[in-house]
């Protein structure tokens, strides 16, 4: 969410080998990130990385400290997460974490809800939009999006004709 100190990039999936070796899978099957970091946090708990690979697996990584199996298992199914500040971006790239909580307008101004949250599928990520009881699903490309302002909380969007809604459960 914006604004968190920390952001979650993976999570560890499981042991690998006898040594206290983690394989942790990455949101971002392409991010190297675990290779360029000293330390990350698993299940809130700063562990320093010995040493971190790739593999056709995913990422596996040695931590300080868990030397065996039966360690390493522990950490089966724990959340993985940097510090939000080592992330580097460029010009005009922006967290998709960070537009979650975003309000959402048409190009005209006209309010048209929140980000709710991002839906990741292979051809593309998915703006989940609420307004309300309605539900909209964008998808996060130029065409539609024409701009974000992360410090002002805006998604500006140019929706296609005809997009598709549906009702929204509210769960108390």
């Amino acid at each position: 969410m914006r604004g968190d100190p920390r952001l979650e990039i993976g999570g560890i999936a499981r042991a690998h080998g006898i040594k206290g070796e983690v394989v942790v899978h990455t949101h971002d099957p392409d991010s190297e990130i675990l290779g360029e970091l000293e330390s990350i946090y698993v299940g809130g708990v700063e562990k320093k990385i010995v040493e971190a690979r790739p593999s056709q697996k995913g990422w596996l990584v040695l931590f300080e400290g868990i030397t065996t199996r039966t360690e390493a298992e522990h950490l089966r199914g724990q959340v993985v997460e940097v510090d939000r500040e080592l992330l580097e971006l460029a010009d005009g790239e922006v967290l998709l974490d960070d537009l979650v909580g975003c309000k959402v307008v048409t190009i005209d101004g006209t309010p048209w809800g929140t980000v709710a949250g991002i839906e990741l599928s292979p051809a593309q990520e998915i703006l989940v939009i609420h307004d309300g009881e309605v539900e909209r699903m964008l998808p996060l490309v130029d065409q539609f999006v024409t701009n974000i302002d992360i410090a002002a909380g805006v998604v500006t969007v140019d929706p296609p004709e005809g997009l598709p809604e549906s009702k929204v459960t509210v769960r108390s």
